[in-house]
């Protein structure tokens, strides 16, 4: 497999390091193109791949041209690569909010590949949605497959609306659990406990009860109630949860989130 990524940011990189992690591509034959001159000559020493300021002499002989520019970045990009990519290539869009329509117009481009995925990524843990145009073959759909599961657990789906919800379920989702893990620290140094052990406390308890759910194939709900003793210590943080309006407060944040997602795709 041929690849070449135009923007080396952090979402990039763990691409990067999933594809060749799995033996998925030889280093010889990835190539970066990064306008920050540091930034490139970091990857080509990390990972023994090609790097360059020029995005046309990057995307040139890949397969798979993976986009990972800023969304900010994304016109000036297209604008120049516009009608200069093969027939037999195709694009990978990391680019949140960038419609699959707007690619292939900006780029002159039939094939291509819309990609939500999260921050998770850069640890093999991250969680991808994606879907794809009409122009993108069985055997490009496969090497996209295989390289969205390099770094985690990936889902295709075939209409594109998802993506939006994706956007604020998965992709914004772990700064909605960093959020509750910060808190969570900092209520147990708040009864006393030192920051230290609370944070092993919480971070344990956050990944033993996500690895819970998931092997035992329970509802969370189910599993919650297992916790509960009546009149407890566990029904009374409960009450005050729900008292402050917490598990409304989340489908408020995905619901915005979501709305915003359709805003930006929008223009």
């Amino acid at each position: 497999m041929k690849m070449a990524f135009i923007g080396g940011g952090k979402m990039a990189e763990a691409i990067l390091h999933g594809v060749l992690s799995g033996k998925l591509a030889d280093p010889d034959d990835i190539s970066v193109g990064e306008p920050v001159a540091e930034r490139r000559e970091y990857l080509a020493t990390q990972f023994g791949i090609r790097t360059s300021a020029d995005n046309l002499e990057t995307a040139k002989q890949a397969e798979l041209v993976v986009f990972a520019v800023k969304p900010q970045d994304l016109g000036s990009v297209m604008g120049q690569m516009n009608g200069c990519l093969q027939s037999t290539q195709a694009v990978l869009s990391i680019v949140a909010g960038a419609k699959m329509e707007t690619l292939s117009n900006g780029l002159h481009h039939r094939s291509v590949v819309r990609v939500m995925p999260n921050t998770p990524a850069q640890v093999g843990a991250g969680m991808t949605l994606w879907t794809c145009s009409d122009g993108v073959d069985a055997s490009l759909r496969e090497m996209t497959k295989s390289v969205l599961g390099s770094i985690g657990q990936e889902i295709y789906v075939s209409d594109e609306k998802y993506m939006d919800m994706a956007t604020a379920l998965s992709a914004s989702g772990p700064a909605y659990v960093f959020l509750f893990i910060e808190a969570l620290v900092d209520a147990g140094v708040y009864v006393g406990m030192p920051r230290d052990m609370a944070r092993t406390l919480a971070l344990q308890t956050v990944f033993g009860s996500t690895k819970l759910v998931i092997e035992s194939g329970l509802h969370p709900a189910e599993l919650k109630d297992m916790v509960v003793s009546p009149a407890g210590t566990t029904a009374e943080a409960l009450r005050v949860l729900e008292d402050e309006g917490v598990p409304a407060a989340i489908v408020s944040a995905v619901d915005a989130a979501y709305k915003k997602s359709i805003q930006l795709g929008n223009g």
